[in-house]
């Protein structure tokens, strides 16, 4: 799939037509068509002249995004809680529980976390999210 062409545009069509012409809205089956349909997102949100049109394409384009990163992103945890998806996430990025000790800032923190000795912080949090 071509690029978007979004990020080539000085003026923004107001009109919906001109908008798909630019880039159409469909179901998103790739990352390539998803980082396009990201870029014209990135080109409309937050502006506040949008038009009717300009709203309705957004609304619709958004749409179509969160479907994609529901269906591609979403983790899979089966009913399990937080330390469940944390074991599932190190898993995932081929760490180790010293390797998450590592992270948060002392080596065995890691193991008594997935262990239920100990509690993630908020301060952990913040650095998991980072």
């Amino acid at each position: 799939m071509k690029k978007s062409s979004f990020s080539n545009v000085t003026r923004l069509p107001g009109d919906y037509a001109g908008l798909m012409r630019l880039h159409m809205i469909r179901l998103i089956h790739d990352d390539v068509e998803y980082r396009n349909a990201l870029g014209a997102v990135e080109a409309l949100a937050g502006r506040e002249d949008l038009t009717p049109d300009q709203g309705d394409y957004l609304d619709l384009l958004s749409e179509q995004i969160e479907k994609y990163e529901e269906k591609r992103y979403t983790i899979e945890t089966n009913g399990g809680g937080p330390v469940d998806t944390l074991a599932f996430l190190l898993e995932e990025n081929e760490m180790s529980t010293s390797d998450l000790g590592r992270l948060l800032g002392h080596r065995e923190l890691g193991g008594k976390i997935l262990h239920c000795e100990r509690e993630l912080s908020k301060s952990h949090i913040r650095i998991l999210c980072e």
